[in-house]
């Protein structure tokens, strides 16, 4: 990922909270020939000290369920176009459009896994993580024949995390002023744009 040093962020807690808002991730693998493999996953996340623990489950029939190896995955944070019309400096600095975003790219290895007690107690604790975001009441029932079947059709995979890069593009090549009036701009539109207006006042 092309971060320079302004937008260079360090600390693991920003990748949690990136967890915390957004778990639905991009995984990026290369096929035999290649080719680049991507699937959109849910994942559980979970940090201790620097250790980072990432698990999920793909499709059985998904090409990239067969991965063990090197791997990208892209945690997706909140992002809001800024028109260079919001910059007191718009004329005589000549600016011009940008997006401000936050995101995060870790790379590692896949570890793959499909014996049916370790996928039990994933999609277990997947439901359970989910169901309460959004107040339902669903539980994998180990016990019941017919959920249990349904293993079959996933595989499980560990993700051993080797490299962070985390990056928050909010301005911070600009003069205090533009920053400003960025935010302020931003604070009226809608839920991605208010988040990235609090992130760039967290850091004014």
């Amino acid at each position: 990922m092309y971060t320079p040093r302004a937008f260079a962020v360090d600390d693991l807690q920003s990748l949690d909270a990136l967890f915390a808002r957004d778990a639905f991730v991009t995984l990026v693998t290369s096929a035999a020939d290649g080719a680049p493999l991507a699937s959109q996953l849910p994942v559980l996340y979970r940090r201790e000290a620097d250790a980072l623990h990432i698990e999920g489950h793909w499709a059985r029939p998904n090409p990239q369920a067969t991965h063990d190896g090197p791997a990208l995955m892209i945690v997706h944070g909140p992002h809001a176009y800024v028109s260079p019309g919001w910059y007191p400096d718009k004329i005589e600095a000549a600016r011009v459009p940008t997006w401000n975003y936050a995101t995060a790219h870790l790379r590692g290895r896949l570890e793959r896994f499909d014996d049916e007690a370790a996928l039990a107690d994933l999609v277990a604790r997947t439901s359970d993580v989910f169901e309460a975001r959004v107040g339902g009441d669903w539980h994998f029932e180990p016990d019941d024949d017919r959920q249990r079947r349904q293993l079959r059709g996933i595989v499980g995979f560990r993700f051993h995390v080797e490299a962070v890069e985390i990056k928050h593009k909010l301005s911070q090549n600009h003069p205090a002023a533009n920053r400003s009036a960025v935010a302020d701009a931003l604070s009226a539109g809608d839920t991605n744009a208010r988040e990235i207006a609090a992130m760039m006042r967290a850091i004014a």
